[in-house]
């Protein structure tokens, strides 16, 4: 049986959930608003839907990574989830909205998963059971960056 690496992350988000949303599928600007994103290139032109990708290079400890992702699910103003494939990993993020103060905030959450598309060699597990828990701090991390910047630009559309 494959194991599922997982993070969650949440935070409050003193903005509406219509301008979080705007901040998560804009796709245009998302190199601008997300500190961690290098380069962002959409591959299907049109709305933010299910099927939308794009190819997205990020800078994580010191190097570069470049994924493409797309759109499997969404529920605008409250979901969305993307996946990734690389390299026998499948990744797999999910970010949920939920209004809070009648609307004027958000709490947001970002679920992050990561598993084997395959069967893992006996060294795989080793070292993931080596490097698991640095992997999870450091995802973390990551991830806490990211809401930390959706809530910035957030912030700065709804004081427009």
């Amino acid at each position: 049986m494959t194991e599922v690496h997982e993070v969650t992350v949440a935070r409050r988000v003193d903005a509406s959930p219509a301008a979080v949303w705007e901040v998560l599928t804009d796709l245009e600007v998302a190199a601008e608003r997300l500190t961690q994103v290098v380069e962002l290139e959409i591959l299907t032109p049109g709305p933010y839907e299910v099927g939308t990708r794009w190819r997205e290079t990020r800078r994580m400890l010191g190097r570069s990574e470049t994924q493409e992702m797309t759109v499997v699910e969404n529920d605008p103003e409250r979901r969305t989830v993307t996946e990734a494939v690389d390299t026998g990993t499948r990744y797999r993020t999910e970010i949920g909205l939920a209004p809070l103060d009648g609307g004027r905030s958000t709490q947001l959450s970002i679920r992050f998963l990561a598993w084997a598309t395959g069967d893992p060699s006996r060294l795989q597990r080793l070292a993931l059971t080596v490097v698991g828990p640095l992997a999870r701090t450091l995802t973390e991390k990551t991830l806490r960056t990211e809401l930390d910047d959706i809530a910035a630009a957030a912030q700065a559309i709804d004081r427009r």
